[in-house]
């Protein structure tokens, strides 16, 4: 009998094993499709959040180019308009000019004729004109030509600096010849004196 409650125990042990391995199986290939999954669903989690970024990143770019697109258009036509505006101001302020000195021209010819005076003649302006332009290119060659006289009259007195240096060394060159001839005379009168 104890043969058989032995075997006995040993089967029910053996199957109990089994079972316990098959649980144990099915648990760990559930904790590994469980695992799995997540890091799949993880992967794609993470997929779409780059995808996403770079959807944003290429929209916040094309949205900064657009506004800078718009900002060049504007500052363009706000320049276009602001030339415009300029032109438009000096022609008005040339047409003005224009239209005060006709009034003027008129006015003054018309109090030339009150007091009885004869309109000046435009081409004694332009002979006086002519005469200031011609005066003041004589005056610039007077002054050119005084410069150029100043200039020559340093270079005279070096010359004659020169000149009077060469005087000199002419007048003491033969002194120095006659000192060199007197010497052998002095020695000569003190042979003499010597015999």
């Amino acid at each position: 009998m104890s043969n058989g409650n032995g075997n006995g125990v040993t089967a029910t042990l053996s199957e109990a094993a089994e079972t316990a391995r098959e649980t144990i199986s099915g648990i760990g290939s559930g904790i590994a499709a469980t695992a799995s999954e997540a890091v799949s669903t993880a992967s794609e989690a993470v997929t779409r959040v780059r995808k996403a970024a770079t959807r944003r990143a290429t929209t916040a770019k094309k949205t900064a180019a657009k506004k800078v697109a718009k900002a060049r258009k504007a500052v363009k036509t706000d320049v276009a308009k602001a030339k415009k505006v300029v032109k438009k101001a000096v022609s008005k302020a040339k047409k003005k000019l224009t239209a005060a000195k006709d009034n003027a021209t008129a006015e003054a010819a018309a109090l030339r004729r009150k007091l009885g005076k004869p309109a000046p003649k435009k081409a004694a302006a332009k002979k006086a004109t002519a005469k200031k332009a011609t005066a003041k290119k004589a005056t610039a060659r007077k002054a050119a030509a005084k410069k150029a006289v100043a200039r020559k009259a340093p270079a005279k007195k070096t010359a004659a600096r020169k000149a009077v240096a060469k005087k000199a060394v002419a007048r003491k060159a033969p002194a120095r010849k006659a000192a060199v001839k007197k010497a052998p005379a002095r020695k000569a009168a003190a042979r003499k004196a010597g015999r």
